[in-house]
């Protein structure tokens, strides 16, 4: 598996990354952006993939935690997580 995967997983959000799993309950998520800083502009945030000079950071944020996921195909990450939040609110309603 190449580069970070997003996946809709019922209610949840799952973040795969080499050998890592992280599973987000979607009713939890607050927002998702992106984040020109080098490093993460949050401090304690969780980092998923590699920090190059090259690489886009999206920023999850949920009620509790902060994700920041180091990709290069961030447009298509992030338009694939609207989407399935989409998907999640009409599906609540």
């Amino acid at each position: 598996m190449l580069g970070i995967s997003v996946a809709r997983k019922g209610d949840q959000l799952v973040i795969r990354w080499q050998l890592t799993r992280i599973a987000i309950s979607m009713d939890t998520i607050v927002s998702v952006t992106h984040d020109e800083t080098y490093a993460g502009e949050i401090k304690d945030a969780i980092r998923i993939g590699t920090p190059q000079g090259t690489t886009d950071r999206i920023v999850i944020r949920t009620q509790d935690a902060a994700y920041i996921l180091f990709t290069t195909n961030a447009d298509s990450i992030q338009n694939s997580i609207n989407r399935y939040m989409e998907e999640h609110l009409k599906a609540s309603s």
